[in-house]
């Protein structure tokens, strides 16, 4: 980016930083989960459609050409444009009660944005707003809206859809070389910025088990076939593979998180029901662990008596950071005026993000802004009913992907 542009940057954002505020507050206070994020879209559309910028909808949807996600495209300014840059944010929020007496709380009973989407959405309005008024602009840019991140595989279904795939598919533009993603963050401090080479965020893949036996007194277990014993030797042997499959510098968390059997404290039930989640940061661990924990539900079962049905549910991929670009944003944290440190994110977190569908195509990074200051210490937790994005960070995600989309 030529130092001409680097001067006004900063200022056009903190003009801006007011009325991108104004709409967070206004997305939050009208969260739309998976799937129904009509209003946020129509948002998202008339803020583009004030600076004249082309785009499309009807993408991101459980079929082809259904679903809220909005596409637009920003052209470069000059003759001899490098690669076309890909910019990302999600506008879904999850189905939770919001716990907090803020103005511009929730306004939908069990619904509120406790990820932060409606931070990450805002912000990229802000991005398309300061780069119209750039007359330097060597890339052209390509920005992304989409829903459906949490649980519905939006980044999937967006890729399926053609967003990075320019005029010769469904988007618009040449296709996308280069894709960036943020995500506010509450562990971090306020003006850092954080990622780290290779995997960040893990697989997460999901899985329905019914073991079956024979229901009877529970007075006479002879006569019967325990299902419930058989899942508690069957939770406890899947347990191994984290510690005796898996090499010791590799990360697998094996996870029950529902164990239902039975309705009476006299009955040994016919069927027990577990479900639960595996989380992997290496595509073929993953690979091995799915056929181990196979082997051991199944298998362990059969030892008890019971027979095993096994439904696995395959989650997101690993999300995977390109190493050139991780080292492009830490330069260009390092370069920014409205953020203050950067640090590489010292592991990899065991949590997902379909961010990695997007990795998947073509170089991309996917970061971290700080959240956390001391005057909320400690800063509420993603996904719990006290979150709400910070505002304060909301300049510093803009200058972050201005600068990615002008580098």
């Amino acid at each position: 980016m030529p130092d001409t542009q680097t001067p006004p940057l900063s200022s056009l954002i903190q003009a801006q930083h007011d009325e991108i505020t104004r709409i967070r507050r206004d997305l939050h206070a009208h969260p739309e989960i998976l799937f129904t994020e009509e209003r946020t879209s129509k948002v998202v559309q008339e803020e583009l459609g004030k600076l004249g910028i082309v785009h499309k909808t009807h993408m991101g949807g459980r079929e082809p050409n259904t679903g809220f996600g909005v596409v637009a495209h920003i052209p470069a300014t000059v003759d001899n444009p490098g690669d076309c840059i890909g910019l990302r944010a999600d506008m879904d929020a999850l189905p939770i009660e919001e716990a907090s007496e803020i103005a511009h709380k929730s306004t939908v009973p069990g619904k509120m944005h406790a990820c932060g989407h409606d931070g990450h959405t805002s912000i990229l309005i802000g991005v398309a707003r300061v780069l119209m008024q750039l007359e330097h602009r060597p890339n052209p840019v390509t920005l992304v809206f989409q829903p459906a991140e949490e649980g519905g595989g939006g980044g999937d279904k967006m890729c399926r859809d053609g967003a990075l795939d320019g005029d010769e598919a469904n988007g618009f533009g040449p296709p996308v070389k280069r894709m960036y993603g943020l995500h506010g963050w509450p562990d971090l401090p306020l003006g850092t910025v954080s990622t780290r080479k290779g995997p960040l965020l893990a697989a997460t893949d999901t899985f329905d088990i019914t073991i079956k036996g024979v229901q009877g007194h529970a007075a006479y277990p002879h006569l019967c076939v325990d299902p419930v014993v058989a899942s508690a030797h069957i939770i406890t042997m899947a347990q191994s593979i984290a510690s005796r499959t898996t090499r010791p510098t590799d990360s697998v968390v094996v996870t029950f998180g529902s164990v239902h059997a039975g309705s009476a404290y006299n009955v040994i039930p016919e069927t027990c029901t577990l479900k639960g989640t595996i989380r992997t940061l290496d595509m073929d661990t993953r690979s091995t662990t799915k056929e181990r924990f196979f082997e051991i539900v199944e298998l362990g079962a059969r030892a008890m008596g019971c027979v095993a049905t096994v439904q696995w549910n395959d989650g997101y991929p690993v999300t995977r950071n390109d190493e050139h670009e991780a080292d492009r944003i830490a330069q260009i944290a390092a370069e920014a005026e409205l953020a203050n440190d950067f640090q590489w994110f010292p592991e990899p977190g065991m949590g997902g993000e379909d961010f990695s569908y997007y990795a998947l195509k073509v170089p991309s990074c996917f970061y971290l802004i700080g959240l956390s200051e001391p005057a909320r210490d400690p800063y509420p937790g993603l996904h719990t009913p006290g979150f709400d994005f910070n505002d304060k960070a909301i300049p510093v995600g803009m200058e972050m992907m201005c600068r990615l989309a002008l580098s």
